[in-house]
């Protein structure tokens, strides 16, 4: 028998996979060291540094290069904003802020999925360990999602002015336009919105309904954020309000949102912590089964980047019922994993990159004349 070891040549099919190597950035010693414990402690991850200022964070992501950084926001000297954007523009890599629940502290979170943060994880403010500890499943999540994404992310999209129309528009019109639109999205979303809701022109026909994954006292600074960039009117939804055209409605944080139908032209919206069994509250499927129920084949789904695969059940309801369903692609999504949940079922009509989305809407729901 030959001595000559039997795998030669085929060690490469047994590697350990390389860890993902993290660099924790904020000025508070607790925090770094409760970031960097919940890391550590997952299998496949290495916490490579730490930096107690956004200076220092520059200096080590330049010579530890990390495959991922989580950043603190609120920091002295050089915030977390601005230490972003020098990383985005000299060495651009997967970021994850660390904020706090405040009114400055969502609208500079919002700032920074603007500027290129990947992701976000929200903390408590206060200072014991029991109240950070909550937030672990969440960021090895998110960390891992943001490691296997691509970088750099696609270049944002040209807009149109608010309220200009679509040009040369010659598809033919359907004759079963539909009469809403359920949309949903999680990991990227925020920074995908905020590139296609200002695109939708003033006069837009129908109402557009969106559960977008965020914690509590997000969604409505979010909602708030997005009506100020918009020709459509935006807001957080409420229980009990009628459901108008030209309106995006957005699911509160914690809560369910459905629709109940009266008839052609009286329909509201629903607010229920129930069913409770739902990995996400709000959840995307429960949206979307309603509209499909409530309005079948009048019924439009669109289904943007995000981890899991919630919506893939709710777009197979509107695809059943024979309304329009409307994929992100791969190439433009941060995270390809819900669209690819819809995609793997067969139920996307169509699949386009996201610049493509607002003008989908457009033309699917132009005859729709509003009331």
């Amino acid at each position: 028998m030959s001595s000559s070891a039997p795998f030669t040549g085929m060690s490469h099919e047994f590697a350990i996979p390389e860890p993902v190597r993290v660099l924790v950035i904020d000025d508070s010693a607790f925090m770094r060291s409760a970031l960097s414990r919940m890391i550590a402690s997952e299998a496949g991850f290495e916490v490579v540094g730490t930096a107690c200022s956004g200076a220092e964070g520059l200096e080590k992501v330049a010579s530890l290069n990390p495959d991922v950084v989580t950043l603190d926001i609120e920091m002295p000297g050089l915030n977390g904003l601005q230490t972003l954007r020098y990383i985005m523009n000299h060495a651009p890599r997967p970021v994850i802020m660390v904020s706090s629940v405040t009114e400055a502290g969502t609208e500079q979170t919002f700032d920074a999925l603007a500027a290129g943060a990947f992701d976000y994880v929200p903390k408590n403010l206060s200072s014991t360990s029991l109240d950070i500890a909550h937030i672990r499943e969440d960021l090895i999540a998110k960390i891992r999602a943001a490691a296997q994404s691509r970088k750099p992310s696609p270049t944002g999209l040209s807009r149109k002015p608010p309220g200009s129309s679509w040009p040369n528009i010659s598809e033919p019109a359907s004759s079963t336009a539909p009469a809403i639109v359920a949309l949903g999205t999680s990991t990227g979303g925020p920074k995908a919105l905020e590139e296609i809701l200002p695109v939708l022109p003033r006069d837009l026909s129908v109402p557009l309904l969106i559960v977008q994954h965020m914690p509590p006292g997000f969604t409505a600074p979010f909602a708030h954020r997005m009506n100020d960039l918009c020709a459509v009117t935006v807001r957080e939804a409420n229980n009990g309000e009628p459901i108008l055209p030209g309106v995006v409605y957005i699911a509160p944080a914690g809560i369910h949102m459905t629709v109940k139908r009266f008839s052609d032209f009286e329909s509201i919206i629903h607010l229920d912590i129930h069913p409770e069994h739902f990995p996400h509250i709000p959840s995307v499927d429960v949206l979307m089964n309603s509209v499909a129920e409530a309005f079948t084949n009048l019924a439009m789904g669109v289904i943007l980047t995000g981890m899991g695969c919630d919506g893939a059940q709710g777009m197979k309801a509107i695809h059943c019922f024979g309304g329009i369903t409307i994929g992100q692609d791969e190439e433009t999504c941060a995270v390809y994993s819900m669209p690819r949940a819809c995609a793997d079922l067969g139920v996307l009509s169509r699949v386009v990159p996201l610049c493509e989305v607002p003008r989908q809407i457009v033309l699917a729901t132009r005859s729709r004349k509003r009331a």
